[in-house]
């Protein structure tokens, strides 16, 4: 059984930045993803990185600005938001599955989220 764990949320305004963590407790041969879901939509992608780190994938609208990152060794990805802007305020989780997708179900393991609030 594999546990996610999310840190890094917090408050920030506009034009901030902001680095979140997710640690796994399982193993780490895995694609692992960042999704987030704001309040009264549905869950979307925001970046996936292969096992080796050698692929990503980015939504568009982070795209530029956001860096996905993951050092196995530790088990830890890494999400360095930058210039971040009131509409990437959203619970952000970390997800681990077995093909880069941008597709929620493609993911079977998910963290408990972290809340990312950025104010105008």
């Amino acid at each position: 059984q594999v546990q996610l764990v999310e840190s890094g949320g917090g408050s920030v305004q506009a034009g901030g930045s902001l680095r979140l963590s997710c640690v796994s407790s399982g193993r780490s041969f895995n694609p692992w993803a960042w999704f987030r879901q704001a309040p009264g939509k549905e869950r979307e992608f925001v970046a996936v990185i292969n096992w080796a780190g050698s692929r990503t994938d980015y939504a568009d609208s982070v795209k530029g600005r956001f860096t996905i990152s993951r050092d196995n060794a530790k088990k830890i990805m890494y999400l360095q938001m930058n210039s971040l802007k009131p509409e990437d305020t959203a619970v952000y989780y970390c997800a681990q599955g077995s093909n880069l997708s941008r597709v929620v179900s493609a993911y079977g393991y998910w963290g408990q989220g972290t809340q990312v609030t950025v104010s105008s």
